[in-house]
C-alpha cells in the first residue's frame, strides 16, 4: 500500500529506493474503522493524514447542531485540520471515517525533518500545498457563482468515485444543498 505515497511523490520528484525507505520510516501506518474520529474538535492534531485505501470526511459543526463539510479525502489524497497542525492549536474541524480507512500519519516534527533534509520532499511538499491552494480558491470561487446544480455537475466530473462512496446526504451537505435538491439533479 506505501507504493500509493510513492507513486504520488514520483509524480514531482524521483525517488531512489534507499530515500523512498527512508522518507517511509517517517509514517506510522494506522487502519480506522467505518465513522471513528481521526481528528475531533478541540483536541490536539499531531498528525497529517495520506489516505491509502478508504474514505473520510473534514467537517465543522456550527452551534445550531449542522454539519459543514470542507473536504472529502479519498485513495491518495491528504487530509487533516491544517491549522491546527500546523500551529500546534486546537482542532476546529473534526475528521472521521465514511467507510474502513488505511492511513500514513505524518507527524509535523517528522515533516519538518524530512523538509530539513531532502530538498526533493521539501519540493514535493510545496507543490502539494499550492495545488490545494489552487483547490481551496476553485471551490469557494464556485459556492460563490455557481448554482446548485453546475456545483453538482462540477462535482460528479471532478470526482465520480465520490459517488459511490459517499451517502448522499453527505454530498448536499459538501454541495451546500438539501437531500432533497440533491436528488432533483438524478443522483
Amino acid at each position: 500500500m506505501s507504493q500509493i505515497l510513492r507513486q504520488q511523490i514520483e509524480k514531482i520528484t524521483p525517488l531512489s529506493d534507499e530515500e523512498f525507505d527512508y522518507i517511509l520510516t517517517h509514517f506510522t501506518a494506522k487502519k480506522f474503522k467505518k465513522h471513528q474520529f481521526l481528528i475531533q474538535e478541540g483536541n490536539d492534531v499531531p498528525n497529517d493524514f495520506f489516505v491509502l485505501d478508504g474514505c473520510l470526511k473534514s467537517y465543522h459543526t456550527s452551534s445550531d447542531g449542522k454539519e459543514h463539510i470542507l473536504q472529502f479525502g479519498l485513495q491518495d489524497w491528504w487530509i487533516c485540520d491544517f491549522n491546527a497542525y500546523f500551529n500546534q492549536t486546537k482542532a476546529t474541524l473534526n475528521v472521521d471515517c465514511v467507510e474502513d480507512t488505511e492511513v500514513l500519519c505524518l507527524s509535523l516534527y517528522n515533516r519538518e525533518k524530512l523538509c530539513s533534509e531532502m530538498h526533493k520532499i521539501e519540493h514535493f511538499f510545496r507543490r502539494k500545498s499550492n495545488a490545494g491552494y489552487v483547490a481551496l480558491q476553485q471551490r469557494i470561487l464556485s459556492m460563490l457563482n455557481n448554482n446548485p446544480q453546475e456545483r453538482y455537475q462540477q462535482l460528479l466530473e471532478l470526482n465520480p468515485i465520490l459517488f459511490q462512496k459517499v451517502p448522499k446526504k453527505l454530498i448536499a451537505s459538501y454541495l451546500g444543498v438539501s437531500r432533497e435538491t440533491l436528488s432533483r439533479f438524478g443522483s
